[in-house]
């Protein structure tokens, strides 16, 4: 019995009283009264102090003054808002996803290729290491051999009649202008390669993209003109490329054209799905490596790309059947909004649901909505500035030590 009462003294015994600070439910009187007698005496305000709330670093940008490198642009005026997202996804991608032990996966949504990211910021990010895989529409590996094959693309003004740019043989993505006869010698040059005996069989859309990479290659250094070309880069560094819907592109309208005449080229989406899964299992289990890794997203835009690349985790988990948890780190620069209901606008909290990102790592995600052209550059330069290149994982080479570890997996969960 004394126990019980000692129990409930315990309980009843007072709490130690609460710091009191101006809140906006409190005594306005009160409050008025003491900020009035603080002032007359002087006293500093110390409410920052006292609250998890406040613990931000305070606002106090740097003075521009033009001499201010865009590392520190970026961390010295871009304090809030989208301009804050964006200050929290390049300092995301430079001081957690570069971490060696990350392995990193680049989606590609939207004209990108066209305005030129691709070789401003895509190439340098692979040749730096930053990037360890791609998935991409097939229209920006399409509009990326345009530069591969010394052809030109130019600035334009979107308010041109487009009646008048017909007549005059141009074509229009937004304020991109090029030549007609561009697509129709990137079209050729496509199906004569694709003519090619290593190009008549079922493949993956990596191993097809590998082969048009080392063809490009070939003919930009022929030209002159290398370092131009993503698919090139990509082929040298043995980044796999993947798209996830292959026909939906000038890339594969030259393939369903070849079939016409007996070609036999098939790009398998089983093998995409299998081996994107297999490399972010890899990427985990440490596969090729002494230890354990992590698995990261940078996603530019939305659209199937960003599915194919968040759906791995769900195929692992879910479908196979094999213990995971999700990506490590999520980062998006989108425009979409989500709550429109599209895969483009979804959050990073809602991916949790799904099993497509891990919730302990949640805080390890941002989106930005930020035209991904504005973005992109900036957040390279950054990464470029604050982090030393990595050894590229060359994980086009290391496919099928991937794909036995994933089949592994899958049998002993499944056995």
């Amino acid at each position: 019995m004394a126990s019980k009462d000692r129990k409930r003294k315990t309980a009843a015994a007072p709490r130690k009283a609460a710091v009191k600070r101006a809140s906006p439910a409190g005594p306005k009187a009160a409050q008025k009264k003491a900020a009035e007698a603080r002032e007359a005496k002087g006293v500093k305000h110390l409410a920052a102090e006292r609250s998890r709330y406040l613990r931000g670093a305070r606002i106090a940008p740097r003075r521009i003054d033009g001499n201010e490198t865009v590392a520190e642009l970026i961390e010295g005026t871009f304090q809030a808002y989208n301009a804050g997202r964006l200050r929290d996804a390049a300092q995301l991608y430079a001081e957690k996803m570069l971490d060696d032990g990350t392995t990193i996966g680049l989606t590609l949504t939207g004209a990108l290729t066209p305005a030129g990211l691709g070789m401003s910021c895509i190439i340098p990010l692979i040749e730096a290491g930053f990037i360890d895989w791609v998935i991409s529409t097939g229209a920006n590996l399409y509009h990326d051999t345009h530069f591969g094959l010394g052809l030109a693309m130019h600035r334009g003004n979107a308010t041109v009649s487009d009646i008048a740019l017909r007549e005059e043989g141009v074509v229009r993505i937004y304020d991109i202008f090029f030549d007609y006869d561009v697509l129709l010698s990137t079209d050729a040059f496509f199906r004569q390669v694709l003519r090619g005996q290593e190009f008549q069989r079922t493949m993956s859309s990596a191993e097809f993209h590998w082969l048009c990479g080392k063809y490009v290659d070939e003919r930009a250094r022929v030209l002159g003109v290398e370092d131009k070309s993503l698919l090139a880069t990509a082929y040298r560094y043995g980044v796999p490329v993947y798209s996830p819907s292959p026909g939906d592109s000038s890339i594969g309208m030259n393939v369903a054209a070849l079939a016409l005449e007996g070609g036999r080229c098939i790009i398998d989406p089983n093998q995409d799905v299998n081996e994107t899964a297999a490399i972010v299992l890899g990427a985990k289990r440490g596969v090729g490596r002494r230890k354990a890794g992590r698995s990261g997203v940078m996603i530019m835009g939305g659209g199937s790309p960003k599915n194919f690349a968040l759906q791995t985790e769900p195929q692992i988990q879910e479908v196979l059947g094999i213990d995971e948890k999700g990506h490590d780190y999520f980062l998006q620069v989108t425009d979409a909004r989500p709550d429109t209901g599209g895969l483009s606008g979804a959050t990073p909290s809602e991916a949790v649901s799904w099993g497509k990102i891990d919730p302990d790592r949640l805080p390890d995600a941002v989106v930005c909505y930020v035209d991904t052209t504005i973005a992109l550059p900036l957040i390279t330069s950054y990464a470029l500035a604050r982090r030393q290149p990595r050894v590229p994982k060359r994980l086009y080479d290391k496919r099928a030590l991937l794909l036995a570890n994933l089949t592994e997996e899958y049998r002993r969960a499944n056995g």
